[in-house]
C-alpha cells in the first residue's frame, strides 16, 4: 500500500515537472518574440545647391503665319483644276477655272458697244469745233464712251474672278471640289497655309507681366516630338489683361523651315524668366507629399548611431526628378531618400551605402 502511494506521488511530481517545463518554454519563447526589430535600413541623400533658369510653363496652340480657306467670289461650274492636293503654291498661281462662256459672250457685246461709242465720240470731237455738233452732244458721247469703258473693264474683272489664284505662297491642303461641280459663291475649295514661319499663342498669369518683354526667348514642346524642343521669341503681347481669367495673352514667332510643325498643334511652352539663380534641391523620392504639407525625414547623427526626425518643408518647381526646396532645409543636410514608409520620429536607423534606386539609375546613365 505504501509503495503504491509512493509510486503515485512520484508520477504526480513527474507530471507537474513536465507541465512546469512546458510552461517555462512558452514564456521564454513569448519573451523572445517580443524583442524589438532591428533598425530599418534607409538610403540617404544630401541637399545640394544648383543653378536653375527661372521659367514658367504654359500651354498654347500653333497658328500659321498666313492661313485661309480658298473660296470663289462668284458662282460657276468648275472647268479646270490646276493643282494637286498637298502641293506648294506660289503667290498668284492659277488653281481653279470656272465656266466663263456666258461672260465672254457678254464681253464681246460690250467690246462692240465700246467701239461704237468710241466712233461716235471721235466724230463729235471733230464736228464740235465747226458747230455742226453742240457742246452738250459732244459731252454726252464722251460720257457714253467712259461708261462703255467702265462696263468693259467690269466684265473683264468678273471673268478674271472666275480664275481662282493663290493669294500668297504656301502649302495647299486636300482639295474639296471636282471638275464639273457647280460652286455657289463662297464654296471652300482648298486650304492654303504659309508654314515656314509659325505663331505660338499662349497665356500667362498677370503676376508675370512685369517679367515679360518682346524678344524674350521661349522653348516649345509638342507631342509629336516629345524629345525635341523648338525655340521662338515673344513677338506680341496683348495691351490689356483678360478680366475673366486674369491672364495676359502672348504670341511668339518661331521658324519652321524644316516643316516639322503644323498649325493647330497643341504645345507646351516654357517661358524663360530672368537670369539663372541658385536653388536648393532634393530628389523627388525624398519628399513626402500630402494634404497637410510636404515633409522629409532629416537624418541626425547621435553618439550611438543615427536617428531620423520629420521636418516640414516648402517646395517649388520640379525639374528632371529634382524638387526645389524653398524653406525648411539648408545645403548639405542629410535626408532619407528611400524607405520613409517604415520611419517615425526618433527611431534609430541604419544607413545604406548605395543611393536610392532612382538616383542609382541616373548615376549609371551619366556614367559616374
Amino acid at each position: 500500500m505504501i509503495k503504491r502511494l509512493i509510486l503515485i506521488g512520484l508520477l504526480t511530481l513527474l507530471l507537474f515537472s513536465v507541465l512546469f517545463a512546458w510552461r517555462f518554454m512558452q514564456i521564454k519563447e513569448a519573451k523572445e518574440s517580443h524583442r524589438p526589430p532591428p533598425p530599418p535600413t534607409i538610403a540617404i541623400t544630401r541637399v545640394i545647391s544648383e543653378q536653375w533658369q527661372p521659367f514658367y510653363y504654359s500651354v498654347g496652340s500653333l497658328v500659321a503665319l498666313k492661313g485661309i480657306e480658298i473660296s470663289n467670289d462668284l458662282p460657276g461650274k468648275v472647268t479646270q483644276i490646276h493643282f494637286q492636293s498637298g502641293q506648294v503654291a506660289e503667290a498668284g498661281e492659277l488653281l481653279i477655272e470656272l465656266d466663263i462662256a456666258t461672260e465672254e459672250a457678254e464681253l464681246t457685246r460690250l467690246q462692240a458697244a465700246r467701239d461704237l461709242s468710241s466712233i461716235q465720240y471721235k466724230r463729235a470731237e471733230e464736228l464740235v469745233s465747226t458747230a455742226f455738233v453742240s457742246k452738250s452732244n459732244y459731252d454726252e458721247t464722251k460720257a457714253l464712251l467712259a461708261q462703255a469703258d467702265a462696263s468693259l473693264q467690269l466684265q473683264k474683272t468678273l471673268i478674271e474672278k472666275k480664275k481662282i489664284r493663290a493669294p500668297f505662297s504656301g502649302k495647299l491642303g486636300i482639295r474639296r471640289v471636282d471638275v464639273g461641280q457647280y460652286l455657289p459663291a463662297g464654296t471652300a475649295i482648298v486650304p492654303l497655309q504659309a508654314i515656314n514661319t509659325l505663331y505660338a499663342d499662349f497665356s500667362l498669369p498677370e503676376r508675370y507681366f512685369s517679367q515679360l518683354a518682346l524678344g524674350q526667348a521661349i522653348d516649345i514642346y509638342v507631342q509629336a516630338y516629345p524629345e525635341q524642343s523648338f525655340q521662338g521669341v515673344v513677338s506680341a503681347l496683348n495691351p490689356g489683361i483678360d478680366t475673366d481669367t486674369r491672364n495676359v495673352k502672348l504670341r511668339a514667332t518661331l521658324s519652321n523651315k524644316d516643316e516639322l510643325l503644323r498649325p493647330g498643334m497643341f504645345t507646351r511652352i516654357r517661358v524663360r524668366l530672368g537670369d539663372e539663380t541658385a536653388v536648393l534641391t532634393l530628389p523627388d523620392s525624398a519628399i513626402t507629399f500630402n494634404t497637410y504639407g510636404d515633409s522629409v525625414f532629416l537624418v541626425l547623427e547621435k553618439a550611438d548611431g543615427h536617428t531620423v526626425e520629420r521636418r516640414q518643408v516648402k517646395t517649388g518647381q520640379t525639374r528632371n526628378g529634382r524638387v526645389e526646396i524653398t524653406d525648411g532645409l539648408e545645403v548639405g543636410q542629410v535626408v532619407v531618400s528611400a524607405g520613409q514608409i517604415k520611419l517615425r520620429n526618433g527611431i534609430p536607423v541604419l544607413l545604406d551605402d548605395l543611393p536610392a534606386p532612382g538616383e542609382r539609375r541616373s548615376t549609371n546613365e551619366d556614367g559616374r
